[in-house]
């Protein structure tokens, strides 16, 4: 930015400054003249010929400091003779040779040229821009250079600041000017740069392009370095934005100074030193970078992996093979190579000889051959800058020997005869013809229909030369390699490709620029292509890809946990927690498992949950049905005792049939508590309350007709009036109703809101307890409050008649039943409420078992001990003995109870 605001404020400057001189010579009738002349070199060929293009080439790298303390501004000398710059400037002048003999492009017309040396600075750019719009010793812009001709537009100027310091004079004129190398992404602002086009892409497709390579090879952890420059700065701007939204991060950006400062030198390499990342971009010129990469050498780092941008991937000036061991494996970017016919041959006609007065030829001999031309006063080349140790570096002492001009190019090894990468050069060429093309259609008047409705056609030679840009729009061109050129609205090509390069030492022991991939664009479409037989060279220690994280990629079984105040390629390796699991390495966030799955002990896959009911096979569930089989068996037994037994007093007491029907039903409720053990299934849910309920139903009515049998008894036993008793058939038939009763509201039951099976997996996530569902409570507690409203029945009528005298005390046996019947059951509530999943059904397994147990052991033990162990007290007079009583023709027993009814005995408590 610093930059820019310089290069405006001093166009301005200039700009005023001959438009005040400008007035004042009208006012005054007299021309005004520059008090001094820019120090500017180049080539001019413009006799003869129709318009004339302008170029500006990096031919100098830098400019000598100048001495301006008497206050006068001095025009700087340039030193550090670029070869690569010169053979650029070489190219444009063999394109325009060729274009002249062509035929099919301007045939009644010819191009000549007028060069000059930017020097690689800004400084210097705008003499150089200034000369081409007055003709330096012109008072105002007349778009004629110095020889007379028509300027047309400009070719260069070699460098993104060059190119927006030059733009930005040329641009208020809307001179057209095409770029061949900067590739900064402000140049695309029509706004600022209206007349400015390029043939290389803009730096937003090569920052796409970096970080598509970044992404490619799993780095996330990218440092950064930058030219203190226009192309730098916006260069790495515009690659931090496209890092930030791929997600990846720039571990430290720093710049590298035009002008040498240890300070900030010693920033950007502690940068580099102190950071985990082992990948960094530069993005600079190659001779921006020649301090820099002295400077790593010098700090002696290494294990480096370098992405470069396309300003120094192919530069022979930091591809010495000394420099491999630092910068060895760099991956870069490059514009596409071509073979450009006849270039070779047009490079070695060059010799000091052809004209005294070419003083960049002489220089390049000069320099090339190290010697000194004879009678020349072309300086020789001098490094005046300052190097890390604060003293002026003289990289070339004056040579004593002479140039003989007998020195074979042949022999020479430099960039500037260097012919096998010809990409920059390529795009000079391009450059050239575009403007030819362009000038082309403007001799035919080669419009759109509808510019031509708005525009006027222009002639040859005479024309302004913001007529021209109308004819760069929609400018579609074949280059001679088959590429196709078109320039889009911001003045960037529509599509092409880079080469993507990587630094690789080859037999001889220079370093190979070896493509191992391409990467395409048009318009927003991009594709990166690296074969998977690419050979690659990593400068690493074990010679692999190298990895450059901040911190190491989170593991299976963790996630990313952010770090506060850092990039979010910093973070903490938080395990998953329970429920959750990362498959992948690095996940930002814990997938949930479904809801039948749980994590494992390494978080790191989903596993089935344990499946958790009372299963047959363990102890637990094992045991239950041992007892409940037992149970059952017992019953039996004491039912076979019962049937062998049937016609003895005591079997016959009280009503036998109930007795069996009692029986019965405790086999019935001993072996429905099989049907709580199990995986749980539909249809043993509906099965098993419904089976238990009507179990004991039939259980407690049976019994109930006892008890109030019992009941009659006792109160005829203390009645003071004669009481009929009960017929056997009311006691079935309280057996029959409550039974239908129970039926009838289990199948309501069963029909409207059934019981289902149901996952349950809250008390515990890392189990599914199997269970059921109870479907309606107001159903569940219906059938089970009828059989508590049976047991409380019992127990109150068998309490009343318990003190009824008898050898056999059935009345107190029964209420010693209900009172087992009872706590078992009341004892079951809390701890059923108190336990969760296999436990809870086997509490309530147990409470079933208990209570049948109890009512087993009360009623019929102590019967099947006298039936089989005291045989002798199984008779009427034992079971049925008489007792004194108020009525001595009435006989009381818990056993009998008779009364004369219509002159003949009926038994009250069941007398078969």
């Amino acid at each position: 930015m610093v930059s820019r605001k310089r290069c405006l404020v001093l166009g301005f400057t200039v700009f005023l400054w001959v438009e005040l001189y400008a007035q004042v010579g009208n006012e005054t009738e007299s021309k005004c003249r520059l008090l001094r002349k820019f120090n500017l070199t180049g080539y001019v060929e413009a006799k003869n010929h129709s318009v004339v293009i302008g170029g500006l080439f990096p031919i100098h790298s830098r400019t000598i400091p100048t001495d301006d303390s008497d206050g006068e501004p001095v025009s700087a000398m340039c030193e550090g003779f670029n070869f690569r710059g010169f053979r650029w400037m070489k190219a444009m002048i063999h394109t325009i040779k060729e274009i002249n003999e062509r035929t099919d492009i301007l045939p009644n017309h010819t191009l000549g040229y007028q060069i000059f040396d930017s020097c690689y600075s800004i400084s210097k750019t705008m003499e150089t821009s200034l000369a081409f719009l007055t003709g330096q010793e012109e008072f105002q812009p007349n778009f004629r250079n110095s020889t007379g001709k028509y300027l047309v537009g400009i070719i260069g100027s070699g460098g993104s600041s060059l190119s927006v310091a030059a733009s930005r004079i040329l641009g208020l004129y809307y001179l057209p000017q095409v770029g061949y190398t900067s590739s900064c992404p402000i140049l695309s602002d029509k706004f600022q740069f209206p007349s400015y086009f390029r043939v290389i892409p803009s730096d937003k497709i090569q920052s796409e392009a970096m970080v598509n390579l970044i992404k490619h090879f799993g780095w996330v952890w990218v440092g950064a370095i930058a030219a203190d420059d226009d192309y730098g700065k916006y260069g790495v701007k515009s690659f931090r934005e496209k890092m930030e939204t791929a997600n990846l991060c720039v571990a430290f950006s720093e710049t590298i100074p035009k002008v040498y400062s240890n300070e900030k030198m010693k920033k950007a390499v502690n940068a580099i030193k102190s950071s985990t990342a082992r990948v960094v971009v530069l993005f600079t010129t190659d001779i921006d970078l020649s301090p820099f990469v002295l400077e790593m050498i010098h700090h002696n780092i290494t294990d480096r992996t370098w992405i470069a941008s396309e300003a120094w991937i192919t530069s022979a000036l930091i591809a010495k093979p000394e420099y491999f061991p630092y910068f060895g494996g760099s991956i870069g970017f490059a514009v596409p190579r071509a073979v450009i016919p006849g270039l070779k041959e047009f490079l070695y006609d060059i010799h000091p000889s052809k004209d005294p007065n070419d003083t960049l030829t002489i220089e390049f001999w000069q320099t090339a051959f190290n010697c000194t031309w004879p009678n020349s006063s072309v300086p020789y080349n001098v490094d005046h800058r300052v190097n890390m140790t604060g003293k002026e570096d003289r990289l070339y002492d004056m040579s004593d020997q002479l140039c003989t001009g007998e020195e074979g190019l042949e022999d020479l090894n430099n960039t500037y005869l260097d012919i096998s990468q010809l990409r920059i050069t390529n795009n000079v060429k391009q450059a050239v013809y575009a403007m030819a093309y362009a000038l082309d259609r403007l001799s035919r008047c080669d419009l759109d229909e509808l510019d031509k409705k708005e525009t006027q056609c222009s002639y040859m030679p005479d024309f302004e030369p913001r007529e021209l840009l109308n004819y760069f729009k929609n400018l579609k061109f074949t280059t001679h390699d088959g590429r196709e050129i078109k320039f889009d609205t911001n003045g960037d090509p529509e599509s092409g490709y880079y080469d993507i390069l990587n630094w690789q030492m080859d037999n001889a022991g220079e370093i190979a620029f070896v493509k191992i991939g391409e990467y395409k664009f048009q318009d927003t479409n991009f594709e990166l292509i690296i074969p998977k037989n690419s050979t690659f060279y990593w400068n690493t220690e074990s010679s692999r890809l190298p990895d450059s994280v901040c911190t190491k990629l989170c593991s299976p079984g963790t996630r990313k946990g952010i770090r506060q105040g850092q990039p979010i390629c910093c973070f903490d390796c938080i395990p998953c927690p329970d429920g959750y699991v990362s498959e992948k390495p690095g996940q930002r966030e814990c997938d949930p498992c479904g809801e039948d799955d749980w994590s494992n002990a390494q978080k790191s896959k989903c596993v089935p949950k344990e499946v958790e009911f009372l299963a047959y096979e363990e102890a637990l569930g094992f045991t239950l049905v041992i007892l409940s089989i037992f149970g059952a068996l017992v019953v039996l037994a004491v039912i076979v005792v019962y049937v062998i037994h049937r016609h003895t007093p005591l079997v016959k007491a009280n009503d036998r049939e109930l007795s069996f029907l009692i029986q019965m039903s405790l086999v019935i409720t001993l072996l429905s508590s099989m049907l709580f053990i199990g995986k749980p299934l539909n249809w043993s849910c509906m099965a098993r309350q419904t089976t238990l309920a009507l179990g004991f139903c039939l259980c407690l009515s049976s019994i109930l007709g006892k008890t109030i049998s019992l009941f009659f008894a006792y109160r005829i036993s203390v009645s003071k009036t004669r009481l009929t008793s009960m017929h056997p058939i009311i006691r079935k038939l309280i057996v029959l109703i409550c039974v239908l009763g129970e039926i009838g509201v289990c199948s309501a039951y069963l029909v409207l809101e059934p019981p289902r099976v149901y996952k349950n997996i809250e008390p515990q996530n890392v189990k599914i307890i199997f269970e059921c569902n109870e479907g309606s409570i107001e159903f569940l507690c219906s059938i089970f409050g009828f059989d508590v409203l049976l047991a409380l029945l019992c127990f109150l009528t068998t309490f009343v008649a318990r003190q009824l005298p008898d050898n056999y005390y059935e009345g107190k046996c029964i209420t010693f039943g209900m009172l087992v019947f009872f706590i078992v059951w009341i004892s079951f509530v809390p701890a059923y409420l108190s336990t969760k999943g296999k436990f809870k059904v086997a509490v309530e397994i147990f409470a079933i078992l208990a209570s049948s147990y109890g009512l087993l052991g009360c009623i019929f033990l102590p019967k099947c001990f006298i039936i089989l162990l005291r045989p002798k007290r199984n008779t009427e007079e034992t079971v049925g003995g008489r007792v004194p009583t108020i009525d001595r023709s009435i006989q009381l027993t818990s056993a009998s109870v008779s009364s004369e009814l219509n002159n003949t005995t009926v038994s009250t408590v069941l007398d078969d």
